[in-house]
């Protein structure tokens, strides 16, 4: 009642005004219905602040730094205090803020009602001690039912670990019974699409998150529990999104058991989910997919079909990270040909752009760095380095043998239909105009080399999938509607990719100019002008100047009218 009362108030406050409060009734009565909650959620949080407050607690007692110990001696100590039942927290244990709000944090979760949370997921877990930690501390903040904890796996190094990772935890007799006894045998494992993708290339990702799913399940029969596949996936190709029947049917043999869960991304709930026909839609496709996973499973891919892809993986990761990380020149290149700085400016996100303050790649999300990419519409997250490990493969007269699998293998079509089918949503034309408008003339020749790399990959593909050109062959399983789509909505995206390109040149002539700019001295005397630039949420009345905001208006929607053109891509 305390939250119907509190709706009533805001509801009587806007009558006083002469406003109203859409759905009113409905919010009431849904409030009436079904209480604060709907379903139960999933706390997600970044592993190392847990091992933090540890070892700031081992740190107090005595016992040395945490952080520097071994994983062996870790999960030993964990373990033994799992075991116990002494308290964890000694009296006047000295935490900083952040130690403490994390503490807080566990224990506002012991407050919450049980069938309100379902999951504690651990981001960018690394080792079987991160799992443990977070359960020692569940038991410390007085969590009587305790969730189940979720390792995700994120990066290709986390994902080639994650199969040692599982088999320590579950090798642990006290590990197993906590399982078994706090969530009927069941462990929830989370694979990241996006992290993974922008580590090491969608192709060696998409390799990689392959075989951890087929390892990982292995180990959870090997010790009689239940494993749950938790799939975050993005929206966009590059973050691992796609088509979903092809998405949960490329999936590896045995690892879909009659349960899958997955991300919905919020740039596609309403595509999904937003009308009563499509979300029934949506539903089906999820539900059939994972009853032809269960009933009728793939086959399992042929040994010189794994060899085939660990050779193409590994070239095409080692020529992605050539680029993206050991390339000097390449994150000033990517920062001036696409408007990634402004992205996380204009505050369009769920989260701040970067993890950690860091100019390098490494600690950019993978959001904004696929979201920049699609913006000058290059896509290049999803295509780079794929043409290399292809033409390598062609060259060693291999070219019979990725057809094959091209034809028989569901997992290795739907990584090369989709590769098609952003690659004919790029324009390389396109990207040529945002160099030559915004990015340093001796930057430009990268640009140069990136745009040869997408033709010769486009090559590559066409070659496999027997096309003369993107998505001709409706008969190989593309969608000749698909084709037609993006040559009606292409002439519409241009203009506002020309648009976007002078906004940006604008803004940042502006920025540097420190005042000096021509623009400066724009001030709008119209009256539907400034009302307009005075809604603004993210305008600074005090600081921003009249220019910048009309520019970063103008620049809010180029980009969300690009993203919508370029759909499952954006």
């Amino acid at each position: 009642m305390e939250l119907v009362n509190s709706l009533l108030a805001a509801v009587a406050c806007l009558k006083a005004c002469n406003l109203s409060l859409p759905l009113q009734s409905h919010m009431q009565a849904g409030v009436c219905e079904f209480a604060v909650q709907l379903c139960a959620v999933s706390h997600v949080c970044i592993g190392m602040s847990a091992l933090q407050v540890i070892d700031a607690t081992t740190r107090h007692l005595e016992l040395g730094s945490y952080l520097s110990w071994s994983e062996e001696q870790k999960t030993s100590w964990l373990l033994a205090e799992l075991g116990g039942k002494r308290p964890l927290f000694p009296p006047g244990i000295d935490l900083s803020p952040d130690e403490a709000e994390v503490v807080s944090t566990f224990r506002m979760l012991a407050d919450l009602p049980s069938d309100s949370l379902h999951s504690y997921i651990i981001s960018m877990t690394r080792t079987a001690s991160d799992v443990l930690s977070v359960v020692l501390l569940m038991r410390e903040c007085g969590m009587a039912d305790p969730l189940t904890v979720a390792p995700l796996f994120e990066t290709l190094d986390d994902l080639y670990n994650a199969p040692g990772t599982l088999t320590t935890l579950l090798s642990s007799e006290w590990y197993r019974n906590h399982i078994i006894s706090n969530h009927g045998g069941v462990q929830e494992c989370m694979i990241g699409y996006s992290d993974s993708g922008k580590d090491a290339g969608r192709m060696a990702a998409a390799w990689s998150l392959f075989e951890t799913q087929e390892n990982i399940v292995n180990v959870a029969d090997k010790y009689g529990v239940r494993l749950i596949l938790f799939h975050g996936r993005g929206g966009s190709v590059g973050r691992g999104g796609g088509p979903t029947h092809m998405a949960i049917r490329s999936q590896p043999p045995k690892t879909i058991k009659g349960k899958l869960r997955v991300t919905i991304q919020g740039e596609t709930i309403e595509q999904q989910f937003g009308e009563r026909e499509v979300c029934f839609r949506t539903l089906d496709l999820y539900t059939s997919a994972v009853l032809e996973a269960c009933l009728d499973p793939p086959s399992m891919p042929k040994q010189e079909w794994r060899e085939m892809m660990h050779q193409l993986s590994e070239t095409s990761c080692k020529v992605y990270r050539s680029y993206v990380f050991q390339r000097p020149e390449f994150i000033e290149y990517f920062n001036l040909a696409t408007p990634v700085g402004e992205l996380g400016r204009l505050n369009i996100g769920s989260r701040p752009a970067s993890r950690k303050q860091t100019k390098g790649i490494e600690g950019l999300r993978a959001i904004p760095w696929v979201f920049a990419w699609t913006q000058t519409r290059f896509h290049l997250p999803v295509w780079l380095g794929i043409g290399d490990a292809l033409s390598e493969a062609v060259e060693k007269g291999q070219l019979p043998l990725l057809q094959t699998m091209y034809d028989e293998w569901p997992f290795f079509k739907g990584l090369l239909d989709l590769v098609e089918m952003v690659m004919a949503k790029a324009d390389p034309r396109v990207t040529a105009m945002y160099d030559a408008k915004l990015v340093r003339p001796e930057l430009q020749a990268l640009g140069d080399e990136l745009r040869a790399k997408f033709a010769a990959t486009k090559a590559q593909v066409l070659k496999i999938v027997r096309h003369q050109e993107l998505l001709e062959d409706a008969a190989s399983g593309a969608h000749p509607e698909l084709d037609e789509k993006i040559r009606l909505r292409s002439p519409y995206v241009a203009p506002l990719n020309v648009l976007q390109v002078q906004t940006l040149h604008n803004l940042r002539e502006f920025d540097a100019s420190s005042g000096q700019d021509p623009h400066a001295s724009y001030q709008p005397s119209e009256t539907e002008i400034i009302e307009l630039l005075s809604r603004d949420p993210h305008r600074d009345l005090g600081t921003k100047h009249p220019f910048q905001a009309a520019m970063d208006d103008c620049l809010m929607i180029t980009i969300k009218g690009i993203a919508a053109g370029m759909q499952n891509t954006g």
